[in-house]
């Protein structure tokens, strides 16, 4: 049941199949119907399941939150698609104010089934507000859930579980990897949502990243080999709740730490991150955790995005910092 395909046909796949199961989830958003998406991932979609399930809205991503809000109440599970990253603050009041609260505001007696599918990072050469990486803004608000996928097999399966939880999910897409294939388990997961995993096994140090900076760490980790370095990749696939099982037990055996994220560094995931491993492994740390990431400024015009991105070199940089402390 494996099948090679793009992270774009996995997510559209598991689009799909969560739609196939239960006739309440709907897909709404600017473009997904008839264009299918920007980026292909809803294409065919509302040619095989009707408008009435798959909604081009408005441009208008505060009163297509609101109305996902009043869906729920009628016990549909929206898929809302924010064309790109940049787009989803006229919603952000929405989506902390009234979808992170309304389940506790209730008592637990309403539910909030929203998936919220946001492509995110940049790596596209893209203008202004098409590139932005706001996952931390989500990740402190209380409510929410927030994922982010970093490959075709992990895509398909995520999407379909953040469907399926009655609590609101930021799903994390990045765009950069959407056209990057790999083998998708079409049968089966071994992974439930909300956990994090090892994805490149060593010793001499740990690698902690999700999303698009996941294939950069292995890049980073396999040129780290061929000088004698032992490299250990984490991706956190879940960034709200953070699963820190599987790095703190690495960061126990290798002594060293690097967090890896694409958004600026100030209060980005990494500072927590740091802060947790420091606060649960600090006598096994051999150095100070090490963060890289983006810089602290409005994310930079396409041609220089390369220098604000995290690179192999910077990561390794940051590897050697730490392993000569």
């Amino acid at each position: 049941m494996t099948e090679k395909m793009t992270m774009v046909k996995a997510l559209n796949t598991g689009l799909r199949a969560a739609m196939d199961k239960d006739p309440k989830v709907i897909v709404m958003g600017e473009d997904v119907g008839r264009l299918g998406g920007v980026f292909r991932v809803t294409e065919g979609l509302q040619k095989d399941f009707g408008e009435g399930r798959v909604m081009d809205t408005p441009l208008a991503e505060s009163a297509i939150l609101g109305t996902a809000i009043g869906m729920t109440f009628r016990g549909f599970r929206p898929v809302v698609e924010i064309q790109f990253d940049g787009f989803v603050y006229p919603a952000y009041d929405q989506i902390v104010s009234q979808v992170a609260r309304m389940h506790f505001r209730s008592g637990g007696r309403v539910p909030m089934p929203i998936v919220i599918r946001i492509p995110f990072g940049g790596g596209i050469g893209a203008v202004e507000h098409h590139s932005d990486s706001p996952e931390a803004q989500f990740a402190l608000t209380s409510g929410l859930k927030v994922v982010s996928c970093a490959d075709p097999h992990d895509a398909h399966w995520m999407i379909q579980q953040a469907i399926e939880s009655d609590d609101p999910v930021v799903f994390m897409e990045p765009k950069r990897r959407y056209w990057e294939s790999g083998q998708v388990d079409t049968a089966s997961t071994e992974l439930p949502l909300l956990t994090s995993r090892v994805v490149r096994s060593g010793a001499d140090a740990t690698l902690i990243a999700y999303g698009p900076m996941v294939k950069t760490c292995l890049e980073s980790a396999a040129a780290a080999a061929e000088e004698g370095l032992d490299l250990e990749v984490i991706d956190l696939r879940t960034l709200s709740p953070l699963d820190l099982g599987p790095v703190l037990e690495s960061v126990r055996r290798t002594g060293h730490a690097v967090v890896v994220h694409e958004a600026q560094r100030t209060l980005g995931l990494g500072a927590e991150i740091a802060s947790r491993i420091t606060e649960e492994c600090f006598y096994s740390l051999e150095a100070p955790v090490q963060r890289v990431t983006g810089y602290d400024l409005p994310y930079p015009p396409s041609r220089v995005e390369e220098e604000f991105l995290p690179g192999l070199d910077r990561i390794l940089d940051a590897v050697d910092r730490a392993r000569a402390y």
